[in-house]
């Protein structure tokens, strides 16, 4: 069953534009879908395959010239050397080649791709369903929502999501960053991946993650970007301006998905869900990546901070629109309480003049302006400008 992807439009505009199309994004977000699906006429070939790599490899010009109208390239970062061969096919035929790559470790893909295909692609993130795209699996209960997660095979395929994300975890997470990091104690890795889980929404404090997992503040500053290029996290920098020298300067760090979130603190169920003190942070998380979502999905980048000052003034998500600057509180009640709305005030002086369109994104269905914050249940989101 195909899922009907909000980028596809994107890609399609993009494709038109550009000889070479880049589609990053983490494992089994649904990129080599969506690719065969827009893109159905070109032949594919998946460099995942040891068997089709030797074969490329051991002569690049000769399957470039077989292909010279374009073809599918999955998992291009898997033999990177293919790229300083493709920028000659591309200058060669600009016009009329279509080449379609896709990878899912960002920082080895994009060092190759912008060192040898610099103004000839276009780039962009998938990253797993969004709430619009799962369409009726919007209907299950918020705990069963986060539990369930966002990738596209857990719905098409009806998977149980913890047995879901604990091959998701072993297939793929352990063996690919393994291989990237080449850690000797694999068990001091994995703790520090779920450690890192449990600080979910929270300021990121290497020290203190460094004494927990047991290991340098060195290595624990190269994890977490390897947990970044390889799309598991991603950390959310403060919104920075002259006007406030208080300002915290630690990022937050997210997971890319709340199901794989749930399965790495150990839920099992939605009632285990409901009565874990991390549920809040886990439904902040499932928010900004929402709000993430929609900004890839129109081939735009972050455009996500969040506040904080040394004083604990905090505002959960600044979107910045130019010199505008839009605060965002998430709240995991149902009920909405006027305590709420609390933060907005010290965000008000210190940016006054420059604040639109407040909201509160929570999980209660009251959906109306109060002291000007509009109030959104997550569920409608697509509301936000």
């Amino acid at each position: 069953m195909y899922l009907r992807r909000e980028i596809e439009k994107e890609v399609l505009e993009m494709s038109s534009h550009y000889p070479v199309l880049t589609i990053t994004g983490p494992r089994q977000s649904g990129k080599t879908t969506l690719v065969k699906h827009l893109f159905g006429n070109l032949p594919y070939y998946n460099f995942e395959n040891p068997d089709i790599r030797a074969l490329v490899a051991s002569d690049p010009r000769s399957f470039l010239k077989q292909n010279n109208n374009g073809a599918i390239l999955d998992e291009i970062q898997n033999l990177p050397e293919l790229l300083s061969y493709l920028q000659q096919v591309v200058d060669e035929n600009r016009d009329s080649v279509k080449f379609i790559l896709t990878g899912s470790n960002q920082f080895s893909l994009m060092n190759n791709v912008t060192q040898s295909l610099a103004g000839r692609t276009a780039i962009i993130k998938l990253l797993p369903l969004s709430l619009k795209e799962i369409g009726d699996g919007t209907k299950a209960t918020t705990n069963d929502l986060m539990l369930k997660g966002f990738y596209p095979g857990v719905y098409a395929q009806n998977l149980l999501p913890y047995k879901a994300y604990r091959n998701y975890y072993e297939t793929y997470i352990e063996r690919d960053l393994h291989k990237l990091i080449k850690v000797n104690d694999l068990s001091q890795f994995q703790h520090f991946v779920r450690i890192c889980a449990g600080r979910a929404g929270n300021l990121v404090n290497l020290s203190a993650i460094a004494n927990e997992t047991g290991v340098a503040v060195g290595t624990v500053k190269s994890w977490i970007a390897v947990l970044e290029a390889s799309y598991i996290v991603f950390l959310l920098q403060p919104f920075s301006d002259n006007i406030n020298k208080r300002m915290i300067k630690s990022p937050k760090i997210y997971f890319f998905d709340v199901g794989l979130l749930c399965f790495l603190l150990g839920i099992e169920d939605a009632n285990q869900l409901s009565r874990d003190p991390l549920r809040g942070a886990i439904f902040e998380n499932m928010v900004v990546v929402e709000l993430m979502k929609k900004r890839f999905n129109k081939g735009l980048d972050s455009n996500l901070f969040f506040y904080r000052d040394s004083n604990h003034s905090e505002v959960d998500i600044i979107r910045r629109h130019g010199m505008d600057l839009q605060p965002i509180e998430i709240k995991s009640s149902v009920t909405f309480h006027p305590d709420f709305l609390k933060q907005f005030s010290q965000f008000y002086k210190t940016f006054e003049g420059r604040t639109i369109d407040p909201f509160l994104v929570y999980d209660g269905d009251l959906e109306q302006k109060v002291r000007d914050v509009q109030l959104v249940n997550f569920r409608n989101m697509n509301e936000l400008k």
